[in-house]
């Protein structure tokens, strides 16, 4: 009995050092196991007198019991320590502010489109999209523009590998979609049509061989001259400011006649200033093509020229942007320069 109490009072304390569930079942083993103290006390049961041993059975029963007890109340300990401390580990601080990606913004392009679209759309004007591969028998032919036109030259333009020889191409201009608009509707007409278009042009400070254009259509009856200019003037005063003036010059397109090109005056000068850094001193800023369309293209789509009329124009939203903007070269549009994207935010 003093061997069993022996082993019972010194328990708690190697139990209580223990510092880890793998230390834990090697005490255990010692203290309870097969080959433990307890174990060799009870297969000596047998040698005592029979008297005895009842009393020895029933010590070593409640022996047992409060060594497991003992046992099992550390291990409870020990898997608790375990979780804290991966808790501990695994803790994400709530108190600390998340990290923000930094705001993203629009491209200066297509804000561009926007803000000139806004100001069609308050006139009435529909917004149209079309195919940016296109048949040349809409981006030439409907617009009045034979085989023989210098545009038409495949070193000039980008055909596609698609049906007959120069029958497809990536659209030069995003004109072929007022023929399309016109073949679906009938006048009265008012639409607008921006777009991505391409040309073989060698890139520089103000060329790309893809940029970006808007179109503008109105075919109505009695429509003249006088409502082209009076629709760009207020397009340009509303885009470039109130103070804003105009000016036409005469000018060739193949589907438009009579053709101008809009000028507006600078906004950086008083007109004329050697030093003005947009205008170079010429006092005006050359900024779009447009004309009354041409009857053969009226009459391509079946409107009749006797009635009806219209007029179109056509800009580049990139020359848009760097004129309002002071941009003097092209290539930031596309460079992906943060520092430059930042400015128009």
């Amino acid at each position: 009995m003093n061997r069993l109490d022996d082993i019972i009072e010194a328990a708690p304390r190697r139990v209580a050092a223990v510092r880890s569930l793998d230390e834990l079942e090697t005490v255990e083993s010692e203290l309870v196991g097969r080959h433990s103290e307890l174990a060799e006390l009870q297969r000596g049961i047998g040698k005592l007198a029979p008297e005895e041993r009842p009393a020895m059975g029933k010590a070593l029963q409640e022996a047992r019991a409060a060594l497991t007890a003992v046992l099992e109340d550390r291990r409870r300990q020990l898997e608790r320590i375990g979780a804290d401390a991966l808790l501990a580990d695994d803790r994400v601080d709530m108190t600390l502010e998340a990290y923000r990606l930094p705001a993203g913004s629009l491209h200066l392009i297509q804000q561009t489109i926007d803000e000139i679209t806004d100001i069609f759309t308050a006139l009435g004007y529909a917004v149209a999209d079309g195919p940016e591969a296109e048949l040349s028998a809409y981006n030439f032919d409907a617009l009045n523009t034979p085989p023989t036109h210098p545009s038409r030259a495949e070193s000039d333009t980008m055909y596609l590998e698609f049906g007959p020889h120069d029958s497809a191409l990536m659209r030069t201009q995003t004109s072929p979609m007022q023929v399309r608009w016109m073949e679906d509707h009938t006048p009265p007409v008012h639409v607008i049509v921006p777009g991505k278009v391409y040309r073989s042009d060698t890139i520089d400070a103000s060329h790309l061989p893809v940029f970006h254009q808007i179109e503008g259509l109105a075919v109505d009856t009695d429509i003249t001259f006088s409502d082209l200019k009076g629709t760009l003037a207020h397009f340009a005063k509303e885009y470039f400011g109130p103070a804003t003036t105009v000016r036409f010059r005469p000018h060739f397109f193949p589907f438009t006649e009579p053709s101008a090109e809009l000028d507006v005056s600078c906004f950086n000068c008083d007109g004329g200033e050697p030093s003005c850094r947009v205008c170079k001193g010429v006092g005006w800023l050359e900024m779009l093509g447009c004309g009354m369309v041409d009857p053969n293209v009226l009459a391509h789509v079946g409107y009749d020229t006797d009635v009806v009329t219209g007029f179109a124009f056509g800009m580049g939203v990139e020359r848009m942007a760097m004129v309002r903007h002071g941009i003097n070269n092209i290539r930031h549009f596309i460079e992906n320069d943060i520092r430059f994207l930042r400015q128009f935010t």
